[in-house]
């Protein structure tokens, strides 16, 4: 299992220059990946692609794009143009966002996101791969392809979290992305029903990246009351929430990993077993030597 940390939304500097130099740090101290979420700061994809010039060997991935606000063919050519500038190492995560983004902030409608979804990837899918595309569908009518040279391989992952969606990414793309999404959940139905999609399209085993916030701290009930206040939100978003639902948890407090050395050490282990490929780390702590503890510890898990 590949250890990576989220960088860009947590504490810290998160200008463009303070997010480069985090991303660099990141590479020194041995993490595998960076993933940077596209929520209303830097633009991740842009952004990764010059930390991809920054770097040297580092993974990157997007952790979410929302997929309505962009066109599939430009968002295409960002992400080529992004796997250009840092070659073989560029991940493309997309995702629908929430409808309180969608809907209630961009304007656009959030009646039909499976439908949405499924024309998305089939025009993103084969244009990624240096295909010609020619769709008609009820959202895209699309006829082009795209020449970026340099691009090579790039995996593209969708946060799926319910049923249809989990088969539409284990059919189309290389894997998903989660969040707010616990060991119990993805052991026993992300997991299972992505892997179940691509193995009916006789695709390879897809990835599964979990993101989860990490504290490491001998003051247990400290570091979740922490979590709880800062990742409140995220406990009120419908599909988030039904995933803590399925989980049997209250809330982001109770989701994340929080512990001394040992507990975190047996938390990732599990979540290496269960076939989680990569583990996104979203470093949480009321102050920042517990940051910086938390990420000395997963930087040599790495």
């Amino acid at each position: 299992m590949r250890i990576g940390l989220m960088i860009g939304a947590t504490a810290g500097d998160n200008s463009l220059n303070g997010v480069i130099k985090t991303a660099q740090d990141a590479e020194a101290a041995g993490f595998v990946d960076v993933w940077l979420a596209n929520i209303f700061g830097l633009d991740a994809i842009t952004t990764l692609a010059l930390i991809g010039r920054e770097t040297s060997h580092i993974g990157l991935g997007t952790a979410v794009t929302p997929s309505y606000p962009r066109h599939p063919s430009a968002i295409a050519q960002q992400a080529l143009t992004t796997a250009a500038a840092a070659p073989g190492r560029f991940n493309l995560g997309i995702g629908l966002s929430h409808k309180v983004v969608i809907e209630d902030m961009l304007g656009f409608s959030y009646d039909k996101p499976a439908r949405h979804m499924r024309e998305y990837l089939q025009v993103l899918a084969p244009l990624l791969r240096g295909e010609q595309v020619a769709f008609n569908g009820e959202e895209y009518r699309v006829n082009l392809g795209l020449n970026v040279p340099d691009a090579g391989h790039l995996p593209l992952l969708v946060a799926a979290l319910g049923p249809v969606m989990l088969k539409l990414t284990g059919e189309v793309a290389d894997g998903t992305v989660t969040w707010m999404t616990g060991p119990e959940t993805l052991e026993n139905h992300i997991i299972p029903k992505l892997g179940a999609g691509a193995s009916a399209a006789g695709k390879p085993s897809p990835a599964t990246v979990a993101g989860f916030p990490v504290t490491l701290t001998n003051d247990v009930d400290a570091g979740r009351k922490h979590v709880g206040e800062t990742l409140a939100m995220y406990g009120t978003l419908p599909s988030y929430r039904a995933m803590l639902d399925r989980e049997g948890v209250a809330g982001p407090a109770d989701l994340a990993l929080v512990g001394d050395e040992a507990q975190l050490r047996q938390e990732l282990s599990r979540l290496k077993n269960i076939g989680v490929t990569h583990f996104c780390a979203a470093i949480s702590g009321e102050t920042e030597e517990v940051r910086e503890r938390t990420s000395q510890f997963l930087s040599a898990e790495a």
